[in-house]
């Protein structure tokens, strides 16, 4: 599925609605006084429907007669959507829900990414070779900042699902990467994650030499730092206590 766009006072209203919800400001089964938020929202009642419709789509809302607009049980939502991924984590925070969600996305990724990068040896191109260098060289650069860093590593997973050659696959892309570049702003913005770049090289060796077995094994390795990384900043929360994140 195509992202949404996110395009002047509807696009606005739509972001502004989907956080709401997703933050728990407008809890689930919360009937929607579509007049009040009109008024707060500073929008017409037209443009206010409408981007309900946006959420709607994706599971969020409903409306029913004598009921009205309200928000659907979170188990309705439709949360492999990419904007509704986004909507989670963008904000610059980082809640309880987004850690639980960072935690099954990591779960996600163990199923699919080992059995992806097999494929990835077996079937690369010269291109696909030549896209994973260019990522590994961006993410070994020494004066690269956090934003740098996260954008390094989602091209370097994102050229190796298309080296899959496989449609499906390469579509995960729009599953991983949103909660992938959250969850790498929060690693990389800490002075105790481990060094990216050999477990990536690891990967792309294997990939190089076509070699299925080596390429799942530097796969589950590198999930595995991932891994410890997101624990040691978890335990640094809790160690500094609340208010902290």
């Amino acid at each position: 599925m195509t992202p949404y766009a996110r395009r002047g006072v509807h696009g606005q209203t739509v972001e502004a609605l989907a956080r709401r919800i997703l933050g728990g400001e407008i809890p689930e089964g919360a009937t929607l006084d579509l007049v009040a938020l009109q008024s707060e929202l500073d929008v017409s009642l037209t443009a206010l429907r409408e981007s309900l419709k946006v959420l709607a789509a994706k599971g969020m809302v409903d409306a029913r007669q004598k009921r009205g607009t309200f928000v659907r049980a979170r188990g309705d939502w439709n949360l492999l959507d990419a904007d509704v991924l986004r909507w989670q984590f963008e904000g610059g925070r980082t809640t309880e829900a987004d850690r639980a969600l960072l935690h099954n996305l990591a779960e996600v990724r163990a199923i699919i990414e080992p059995a992806a990068v097999r494929l990835a040896a077996e079937r690369r191109t010269a291109d696909d070779l030549a896209a994973l260098d260019d990522a590994i060289r961006a993410m070994g650069e020494d004066d690269s900042d956090a934003a740098h860093a996260v954008a390094a590593d989602l091209a370097f997973h994102r050229a190796l699902l298309q080296a899959t050659h496989n449609e499906l696959l390469e579509r995960m892309e729009m599953v991983i990467e949103s909660g992938l570049a959250h969850r790498d702003r929060i690693v990389h913005s800490s002075p105790h994650s481990e060094n990216p770049v050999p477990a990536h090289q690891a990967v792309l060796d294997a990939v190089r030499e076509q070699d299925p077995d080596a390429a799942e094994a530097a796969m589950r390795a590198l999930l595995d730092q991932a891994g410890r990384d997101l624990e040691r900043i978890d335990g640094d929360d809790e160690t500094e206590g609340p208010g902290t994140q």
